[in-house]
């Protein structure tokens, strides 16, 4: 017990210090992603260090929730890892402590984290999303200090669009300028060209003061009448020099916070919860008030006249006048004005309806909006804990410390779980998903994986095992290994010869009588394929006699008797009689059609394959044979040599057999060449 409070204490120590250091790290990276989305509000704004204090300090409290999770899994990957490097994870392990005792401390302070993210989000963070918002807003008003861009027109002024073709940064000359001035009403305005201008600040920062240079001046002389608009003289002047005053606030001035109270950023859990009642009923109110109006564009809901409030709807059907009869007495026209009319209606019809329509996205939008917040408040606070189980066990798994692999590593998680909570919530929002699927995307996709590692992590499974994938590969397509035999440098012991020669051929005859008794070459029966069970013991042994003849022979000398060897195919026992070795697998992958046809197929062509190596094998064996008559004349061997080396191999092939069925129960699916 005493070992286990150290090693507590130990972990939390190496995992603490990490925390701390990577959660800076991550701070400053969100920090700088997030800075480049309002670069333009910065710049050129002549913001003072008070105000961009503010900017910076409300922004990290704002990603502190999001920093939290990524530090998680960045810590606790290095703090297993270098664990793992320096091999203590593994005398920790040999001392009888388990992966998850190891981690239990870890866990109490993820899940006090995770209560500590979830804190700030519905206290701290509204409030930092509000005062945000207030200052974004107040930043984007702020009237620029001679940033006018070129090519574009900029309304950034009051009652003033400017554009400028070219401008000098290094003199702050203006080129090629237009100006429209709106003085007064939407009638009293002006336009003024001039070659180049320059623009300067007054000393109070109330006002711009712009100097023209070689334009003209355009200006109605007074308001008129929209309807006599020919009839409205104005004045047209020629300068050199001009100079003209423009209002101009360069102060920084912080926008009415009271704007920003509906945002559901702003709000926490228990107000948002109380505002979505509120706000449900509004959208109910306005939802039927729009269906009754819409009900009174219908003809047929239209009283028939101002005194008689009875419509048409309320009349029998069989009392109602036949329209087309109607519309065929009117004149051409009458026709002519009743269908313009008609088409004017709908049109109006059409516009009032799309413009309710917008109106109840809105509201919806916001309604759903204040959902999203609602439950992200939970998902990103549970998304610490999985990060937690996410990193300590592939930490445990992978074994490396320090910032190379687990920073990459870390990395590609971020990214997954970026890619599917911001779909997802995007995805709410625009109400094609439902908000608890959009925001909990992430969540479902993640959770999976951190129990799938941490299993793994704790029952010492090889997970990033590249051999293990590779012959998993190659058991599903059927791909073929290839036998590499080489010489030995030293041999213990010589084979025997005569004893393989007797091997090889008694082989022989079991493929031939193999081959009389079943007809490879035709189709497989689907239904003993994968409905009934049944293993080929017969080619189990030969396989199996083979293989032991093959591994004797490889202590030989001869460069002859070795190319032979590798010429031998590697045969598959199972793969031409079904596809799994379970039962229950091989009927589940016969009722799915697409799946058993692919699983059939493939045991035709091993079917057929066995059936080439079996001739294979066959003549390599002859060949061999023969050779081994060449080097090594008969010698004799008595029947009590033959049943002891016969029962040894019988011994081996057994214990090899019971090995091959425990690794099948714990990895394999499909049969392996």
């Amino acid at each position: 017990m005493r070992i286990v409070k150290k090693l507590d204490i130990f972990i939390t120590k190496q995992f603490g210090l990490l925390f701390v250091g990577t959660f800076f790290i991550c701070q400053f990276v969100l920090m700088m992603q997030f800075l480049w989305r309002y670069v333009d509000e910065l710049i050129g704004k002549g913001l003072s260090l008070e105000v961009m204090a503010q900017f910076f300090w409300y922004m990290g409290l704002m990603l502190i929730p999001q920093a939290l999770p990524l530090a998680i899994l960045l810590s606790s990957l290095i703090t297993f890892g270098n664990l793992g490097e320096s091999s203590e994870l593994t005398a920790i392990k040999a001392a009888g402590i388990s992966l998850m005792q190891a981690m239990r401390s870890l866990i109490v302070i993820v899940i006090a984290i995770a209560g500590l993210s979830f804190y700030f989000q519905d206290v701290i963070g509204p409030e930092a999303n509000k005062s945000f918002a207030q200052l974004l807003v107040s930043m984007k008003q702020k009237s620029p200090e001679l940033e006018i861009p070129e090519g574009q027109f900029y309304d950034g002024l009051p009652q003033t669009n400017i554009y400028v073709q070219k401008k000098d940064i290094n003199t702050g000359m203006l080129y090629d300028v237009m100006i429209y001035r709106q003085t007064g009403n939407y009638e009293d305005q002006a336009i003024i060209l001039a070659d180049s201008a320059k623009m300067q600040s007054t000393e109070e920062k109330k006002h711009l003061l712009l100097t023209l240079w070689s334009g003209e001046w355009f200006e109605n002389m007074k308001q008129q009448d929209m309807g006599n608009m020919a009839e409205v003289p104005y004045r047209r002047e020629t300068f050199t020099y001009k100079t003209i005053l423009l209002d101009f606030d360069g102060e920084f001035n912080l926008a009415d916070a009271s704007n920003f109270a509906g945002n559901a950023k702003a709000k926490s859990t228990r107000q948002i919860v109380r505002d979505l009642d509120s706000i449900r009923i509004y959208n109910d109110s306005v939802g039927h008030q729009f269906y009754e109006e819409a009900r009174r564009y219908s003809f047929y809901e239209e009283p028939l006249t101002k005194d008689d409030s009875t419509t048409l709807a309320q009349i029998k059907p069989e009392k109602l006048p036949n329209l087309d009869t109607l519309f065929s007495h009117l004149t051409t026209d009458e026709k002519r004005e009743v269908m313009k009319d008609a088409a004017r209606q709908s049109q109006n019809v059409i516009a009032d309806l799309s413009f309710k329509a917008h109106i109840a996205d809105d509201l919806h939008r916001t309604e759903r909006l204040h959902e999203l917040e609602a439950i992200g408040k939970f998902t990103l606070a549970l998304s610490c804990i999985i990060f937690f189980f996410i990193g300590a066990p592939l930490g445990a798994i992978i074994r490396k410390g320090g910032l190379g692999v687990p920073v990459i590593i870390s990395v590609l998680v971020f990214i997954v779980y970026y890619i599917f909570e911001n779909s997802g919530m995007r995805m709410a929002r625009d109400d094609n998903w439902t908000v608890w699927y959009g925001r909990a995307i992430s969540t479902m996709v993640l959770a999976p994986l951190a129990i799938f590692f941490t299993y793994k992590a704790n029952n010492d499974s090889a997970v990033f095992n590249a051999d293990a994938y590779r012959l998993l590969f190659i058991r599903v397509f059927g791909l073929r290994m290839s036998r590499n035999v080489v010489r030995k440098e030293v041999i213990i012991e010589d084979p025997v010869y005569a004893l393989d020669s007797y091997y090889l051929l008694q082989v022989n005859e079991d493929i031939r009588q193999y081959n009389a008794e079943h007809k490879l070459l035709s189709p497989p029966n689907p239904i003993k394929v994968f409905f009934r069970p049944g293993d080929d013991q017969t080619i189990e042994h030969v396989v199996s006699v083979l293989e032991d003849a093959i591994e004797d022979l490889g202590n030989t000398n001869d460069k002859q008797i070795i190319s032979y060897l590798n010429e031998y195919p590697v045969v598959a026992t199972h793969a031409h009689t079904r596809p799994f070795r379970r039962r229950w697998m091989n009927i589940v992958t016969g009722l799915v059609l697409p799946l058993g046809l692919f699983f059939y197929f493939r045991m035709w062509r091993f079917r057929l394959r066995l059936h080439k190596d079996l001739s294979k094998v066959m003549e390599t064996s002859q060949l061999i044979v023969e050779r081994i008559a060449k080097v090594a004349p008969p010698a004799p061997v008595s029947m009590e040599e033959v049943e002891k080396m016969t029962f040894i191999a019988d011994l081996v092939r057994e214990a090899e057999k019971k090995n091959n069925h425990h690794k099948q129960t714990l990895y394999g699916t499909t049969e392996t060449e």
